[in-house]
């Protein structure tokens, strides 16, 4: 089968799952109401064709649902048998003999038969179809796809000669040296999949026919195939997904587990059932941010094979990275956050570039390494652990991530500077006064090693006030804001007291 162009393939998976039996309906838009000056419409029939061979099959159902004429031109046989030959390596003939579906009904079946087969390891609901055992009448609908696909991950199968001509319509004569291995206790013969499908070509003449012959077998009844691919469409990023994480090799599978889990919070409960059929997937999606936009069908333009590729690029420089960090003589937390810093930096640099294409291991590994060297860069920066989980937050320690610019480091260490400044103008003697009658909420603000998390700058209340105040002089170092800063913590302290001797005049003396 020949590979689909990812710029539009996903597209198409959600065109044609929205598309019933009864694809070949008009749309009910009047052309009389579109204007009446030359344009496209105005167009002949041919010179439309010639025009429309230059779109692919995504724009040619976009352009064909906008009126019933372009709906008609659209549908054109000659337009879809060149993506048909072009995407499956198939070529329907429709002037010799006639073919039973149109070649755009022919274009979706196949499409719909090629997305649910290459996915069939990974796809539940098809292998409970298929993993079946004789008799195969239930299943007679998708044994007869079967022998489109040279290569399939089926055990062979036992089948009687007249089932063989019935399904596939292959004569006896071509398989008379099997008839050698049939026994009195057993009609069936043992076929291998490969073995049908060279025998389903050598009677057809053609692999063109041989996908006529089957698109013939079950007319406008593909009923079962449209809901099987609605549900893969649903859910086809999960089940690729769960197959990844939980279908490696032993050896790797643990390997796989510790990578996944090592320095990420994560609740003990939910990932004791790992690899249980109960066990919540979408959560461990959600530990990491490339795994959760795979989740979400946001990796390689939704292309779900080339993003399940990405993902385990992604874990394979994670061990990588891992290995090389415990390689190095520094302590539990460094290693922690320097490992933690550094996918977060890549993941910055790289997630544009992972909605498009496939990011191979040696391009994730290559921007693990600058990103190590800027996290590294901004730890001596801070100079002390401390002053490191305090700066993570700021909006110039992800752009230094992202950019590398030593502009930014200069901003970390004037911010540090600034966060210095206020402390010890706190802790100067003539301000003690006001230590003491600062509410605690205010004057744990004012501590150097406190963090201003961004939910702390809404609202009304001082706590909210003065955090405003501090992120704007911390992060403009302006001297405005800090005597508007100072102010205020002064005038805080001043109406505690005059609360304090408020209080204490009002108190009745006791006799």
């Amino acid at each position: 089968m020949a590979d689909f162009s990812a710029t539009w393939e996903r597209e198409l998976l959600e065109q044609f799952s929205c598309l019933s039996a009864a694809t070949d309906e008009e749309p009910h838009l009047n052309t009389a109401d579109i204007t009446s000056e030359t344009g496209l419409l105005h167009l002949s029939d041919e010179v439309l064709l010639v025009i429309l061979r230059n779109l692919d099959p995504v724009s040619l159902l976009r352009l064909g649902s906008t009126c019933s004429l372009l709906f008609r031109v659209c549908s054109c046989n000659s337009l879809w048998t060149t993506h048909l030959q072009d995407s499956f390596g198939v070529s329907l003939s429709y002037t010799q003999a006639r073919c039973p579906v149109t070649a755009k009904t022919a274009f979706r079946l196949v499409f719909m038969w090629r997305s649910l087969f290459r996915n069939i390891y990974c796809n539940r609901a098809f292998q409970e179809k298929l993993f079946v055992e004789i008799p195969l009448a239930p299943h007679k609908y998708w044994i007869q796809w079967l022998v489109l696909e040279e290569s399939v991950p089926l055990p062979s199968v036992r089948l009687p000669c007249s089932d063989v001509e019935k399904l596939w319509g292959i004569s006896a004569d071509l398989f008379q040296d099997k008839l050698q291995e049939k026994t009195e206790d057993c009609d069936a013969l043992k076929f291998e999949w490969r073995e049908l499908y060279h025998l389903a070509l050598n009677h057809h003449g053609s692999v063109s026919l041989v996908f006529q012959h089957v698109l013939s077998q079950h007319q406008n009844k593909h009923t079962e195939l449209e809901c099987l691919y609605h549900q893969y469409v649903q859910c086809r990023f999960q089940w690729l997904f769960t197959y990844w994480l939980f279908r490696q090799p032993a050896p790797y599978n643990k390997q796989l587990r510790s990578i996944f889990l090592q320095w990420k919070k994560h609740s003990k409960r939910k990932v004791a059932t790992w690899g249980e059929t109960l066990c919540d997937v979408r959560y461990l999606a959600s530990l990491h941010p490339i795994t959760k936009d795979y989740w979400r069908g946001r990796l390689a333009r939704g292309d779900e094979s080339l993003g399940i590729q990405t993902v385990g690029n992604y874990f394979s420089m994670c061990k990588s990275l891992m290995a090389w960090i415990l390689g190095r003589d520094w302590g539990r937390l460094k290693r922690r956050k320097v490992y933690e810093d550094t996918l977060e930096g890549v993941y910055l640099l790289l997630r544009r570039e992972m909605q498009e294409t496939l990011i191979e291991h040696e391009r994730f590994w290559q921007v693990a390494k600058v990103q190590m060297t800027r996290v590294c860069m901004l730890e001596e920066t801070a100079a002390n652990y401390v002053n490191w989980k305090m700066i993570e937050s700021l909006p110039y320690y992800k752009l230094y991530l992202v950019s590398g610019n030593s502009v930014y480091l200069d901003h970390v260490q004037g911010f540090l500077h600034r966060k210095r400044l206020i402390r010890n103008w706190i802790y100067l003697e003539e301000n003690s006064w006001a230590r003491q009658l600062l509410p605690e909420s205010l004057y744990t603000l004012l501590e150097f090693d406190t963090k201003i998390s961004q939910e702390s700058l809404h609202g009304d209340c001082l706590t909210a006030q003065l955090s405003r105040l501090m992120w704007l002089y911390l992060n403009s170092g302006q001297e405005l804001y800090l005597q508007a800063l100072k102010g205020m913590v002064l005038q805080c302290a001043q109406d505690c007291f005059s609360h304090l001797n408020t209080l204490q005049a009002c108190q009745v003396p006791v006799v």
